[in-house]
């Protein structure tokens, strides 16, 4: 499809359908107009806090490569806390009415994000659990195995109405004949894993199209226009075109801008996407 690749806030104006906004979200928010997104989809920096450690494989000398990016280091909690704020003071602005907002995150920061919303007045309606069925390997043994992340589902308020809620496709994804609150996916790997030229992973955490799917279905309707604010290399944008919805995605990182324009322009096939995980 032809992506519309925006680089200036002048740009902006009415060009931010099916486009993608290449700055910091924290900036670029500022000149979207208000009211204007049925669904938002948050991947934010998790601050892992990691220890530099070395790890391999067992019998085996390859390494295991955490998350060291600059985009994920905070000096503090205080640090961090006040990002979110700002992000979800912006989102808040932008969301219709109706609109909802998933934010995703593993145990080192979404309490954080959770508590955060409450105190803003978001009103969470689920959390959603996604059940890794390939996990990264427990290699130190000291805990139990992160086989989990946590999807927080929420409205703009308590007194939202009429948000999307299809339920016919919860019941097709979760586990169970009354549509639980898990998902069970794999993470990718194999062809879906975006690689440079190298043959390294070109996001650390890349999500996989079935877990956006899944957010997409459930929450909107077709023609519906989605905003994710942190894209990474895409995903939330990928998914949304091929599921005939509409889409802003805001990335600052030059490398990711670059490989959200490649999976554009390899997209072909609508059916080829999504069924054979080809993106």
């Amino acid at each position: 499809m032809e992506l519309k690749i925006i680089k200036h806030v002048q740009e902006i104006k009415d060009n931010y359908e099916n486009a993608l906004i290449h700055g910091d979200c924290l900036t670029i928010m500022e000149h979207l107009p208000a009211n204007t997104y049925s669904m938002v989809f948050i991947d934010p920096p998790y601050f892992l806090q990691l220890p530099k450690k070395q790890l391999k494989r067992w019998k085996s000398n390859t390494q295991v490569s955490g998350v060291e990016e600059h985009w994920d280091q905070f000096a503090s909690f205080e640090e961090y806390d006040k990002f979110v704020v700002e992000v979800l003071n912006k989102v808040k602005r932008l969301m219709k009415d109706n609109a909802t907002i998933w934010v995703i995150g593993t145990y080192h920061s979404l309490y954080r994000w959770g508590k955060i919303m409450q105190d803003m007045g978001f009103w969470i309606l689920n959390d959603v659990i996604w059940l890794k069925s390939n996990p990264m390997p427990n290699w130190l043994g000291v805990r139990f195995t992160n086989a989990t992340e946590t999807l927080i589902w929420a409205t703009k308020n308590k007194t939202a109405k009429d948000y999307i809620f299809n339920k016919e496709q919860a019941k097709v994804f979760g586990i169970g004949k009354v549509y639980e609150n898990v998902w069970k996916i794999p993470i990718c790997s194999g062809s879906e894993r975006v690689k440079d030229e190298q043959g390294q992973k070109v996001h650390p955490t890349q999500k996989p199209i079935e877990l956006l799917k899944r957010v997409i279905l459930t929450s909107t309707k077709e023609n519906d226009l989605i905003l994710d604010p942190m894209a990474g290399i895409g995903t939330t944008g990928v998914s949304a075109y091929l599921l005939g919805r509409k889409f802003t995605i805001i990335e600052r990182e030059d490398k990711y801008v670059k490989w959200i324009e490649k999976r554009f322009k390899d997209l072909k096939d609508l059916n080829d996407g999504i069924y054979n995980n080809k993106y």
